[in-house]
């Protein structure tokens, strides 16, 4: 402010004193005023209804008391608002027990943790089938589908399908006792999610039965089940699908038609780019040679081209399934050029 009276003492105007110096006429009036608080955007500020160290304290302290331990600050505050007693508004407590990492586990006791999954390896087909349901849309709102699908995780083959007008453990297990009984299939391992047709004691029975292995995902694991949601997004995005269907005869004849081009055309990207069904075969280690050799070839003839290997076609020899470090692992076999 001495500055600024020396200044208009020289003739030199407020606005151009403001303008030399880089502060606003607005800020000089403020100090003229007597108004010499900070209030710049992210200035330290002294706030008059902060709480103290002192009631933070009793906050934390009421709220791990034994009475209080298991209920959250709403619950709390109408208790002690009932008894007389004011600590702070809900938010409040909120934030003082979000500061000191006390929202959640007061009482110290442990979220349960899930345990992921056994691993499970397969080394040919019809060793492994993972399965879900999933729902084919209708023309009338809310009223669906559902579509069951069991596939093969080595060769991604679809084996046994069935569509229903109804979730069921029942459906299910038709489904893959016809396919084991009528193919001969003695199968090591079937996994899915936790859902009630899944877990159904019909279903459940089926698999004792037979001596396969259950496997389930973990609670809202999407991943643990990867296959199956895999093959679902094909299933509903790919080109062909109608988006809904007018009868149960429609939908079936529908997933045939997709059925036979997903087994027999569609060059998996899991798989190396074959078809499911070639690899279920044993054909894929043939036409893997021919491409890798047509790849050699091309090599040889203009090497100036490839500044490192060529692709290898590698043939993926065991497949598993929840893997402690990868979702599946590959052994290469090694073909003979």
């Amino acid at each position: 402010m001495n500055e600024l009276k020396k200044a208009c003492e020289k003739g030199i105007s407020k606005t151009l004193f403001c303008k030399i110096i880089g502060i606003s006429l607005r800020m000089i009036q403020r100090w003229e005023s007597g108004d010499l608080i900070d209030k710049r955007k992210g200035a330290a500020k002294t706030v008059g209804n902060k709480l103290t160290k002192e009631e933070e304290t009793k906050i934390i302290d009421v709220c791990c008391d034994k009475r209080f331990i298991d209920l959250n600050p709403y619950q709390i505050v109408a208790i002690l608002a009932q008894e007389g007693i004011y600590l702070a508004s809900e938010s409040s407590i909120y934030r003082v027990l979000r500061e000191n990492k006390l929202l959640k586990n007061r009482s110290g006791c442990r979220n349960r943790v899930y345990k992921k999954p056994d691993e499970i390896k397969a080394d040919g087909p019809d060793q492994v089938y993972s399965w879900d349901i999933t729902y084919l849309k209708t023309k009338i709102r809310g009223i669906y589908y559902y579509l069951y699908v069991f596939m093969d995780i080595w060769s991604r083959k679809i084996t046994a399908w069935g569509i229903f007008e109804e979730e069921s453990g029942e459906n299910a297990k038709k489904i893959l006792e016809d396919y084991c009984m009528a193919n001969g299939i003695k199968l090591k391992a079937v996994h899915s999610d936790n859902g009630a047709p899944m877990k159904s004691a019909i279903f459940l029975g089926l698999l004792e039965f037979l001596g396969v292995t259950k496997s389930f995902s973990r609670p809202r694991t999407s991943n643990d089940n990867a296959y199956s949601e895999s093959l679902f997004k094909t299933v509903k995005y790919c080109a062909g699908h109608p988006g809904f269907f007018g009868s149960l005869e429609e939908a079936k004849n529908w997933f045939e038609n997709f059925l036979k081009w997903y087994n027999t055309k569609h060059l998996h990207s899991g798989i190396m780019y074959v078809t499911p069904e070639d690899r279920h075969n044993g054909k894929d280690k043939e036409i893997l040679k021919l491409r890798r050799n047509t790849y050699i070839n091309a090599r040889l003839k203009n090497p100036a081209r490839w500044s490192r290997h060529c692709k290898k076609w590698e043939h993926k020899e065991v497949v598993s399934m929840n893997s402690k470090t990868i979702n599946s692992i590959i052994a290469i076999e090694k073909i003979a050029c």
